[in-house]
């Protein structure tokens, strides 16, 4: 399904619904692991509940999606762990841990996985668990909304309750309540930017604008590519790295 954001955003998004994930799905229950790897593909993860229910169904969920290495709402654990030869482990910290890190929990953890040389640096302050997600590598770091459908069967009260909770939204698919809302959070979550060309002697093209994702810091290059594989040629390798926040206005 594509979600048509051309009247205001310039831009097309496309939704996968995928079946529910249901309490064993990582390991394999109900084609649960087909599901969720579709899952750590996606640059959002929209979970909808039923806000007349129990949040017994959010945690299921969380806790699949963590089984399966998606770790949602966060960022990568700023940590570098570079391999070596020989000289055994050598361990910094850059700031000071209060969650559990030190250098003997560093140096069972990297025995735990037959590393025996490594320097280790924690530029941040991390739990044991990010340190084993770091070094297993494997790991999906994607935001999530949860979306509350149903908020027409809810009082006030209720409602106050929910609206506690970080990363959510309340809707009612039924009334159309709210969706202006939603759709402004999934452009939010996406970190996406209209960048607006402007054609040589010519008024800038405001009707469609190209859409990157401004989390990594896109360069011309990516926004050339976007337009045309061989529209790069033109320019030089000097250019070809810039960051288009130095190189474009950006309109968010």
């Amino acid at each position: 399904m594509m979600l048509d954001w051309n009247k205001d955003k310039g831009a097309r998004i496309q939704v996968l619904d995928l079946p529910g994930i249901i309490e064993g799905a990582a390991e394999g229950k109900g084609r649960g692991r087909q599901v969720i790897s579709t899952a750590r593909t996606c640059n959002l993860i929209l979970i909808v509940l039923d806000s007349a229910k129990p949040l017994t169904h959010k945690k299921i969920i969380e806790a699949e999606l963590f089984s399966f290495g998606i770790r949602i709402n966060q960022t990568p654990p700023n940590i570098k762990i570079i391999k070596k030869d020989n000289g055994g482990i050598g361990y910094q910290e850059m700031v000071p841990q209060t969650k559990g890190m030190n250098s003997d929990v560093c140096r069972v953890v990297l025995k735990e996985f037959k590393i025996s040389c490594a320097e280790v640096i924690l530029r941040e302050d991390v739990t044991v668990d990010q340190f084993i997600d770091v070094i297993e590598g494997n790991r999906a770091y994607i935001p999530v909304l949860y979306v509350f459908n149903k908020i027409d069967a809810l009082t006030i009260e209720e409602l106050d309750i929910l609206d506690q909770m970080p990363n959510y939204v309340p809707i009612s698919s039924q009334h159309k309540w709210n969706m202006e809302e939603l759709m402004e959070n999934i452009w939010d979550k996406c970190n996406m930017m209209r960048i607006y060309t402007k054609p040589k002697g010519m008024v800038p093209d405001y009707d469609e604008p190209v859409i990157l994702h401004s989390e990594g810091n896109p360069t011309v290059e990516e926004f050339c590519n976007r337009i045309h594989r061989n529209l790069m040629e033109q320019f030089g390798e000097e250019v070809q790295s810039f960051n288009l926040n130095d190189a474009v206005r950006i309109i968010d």
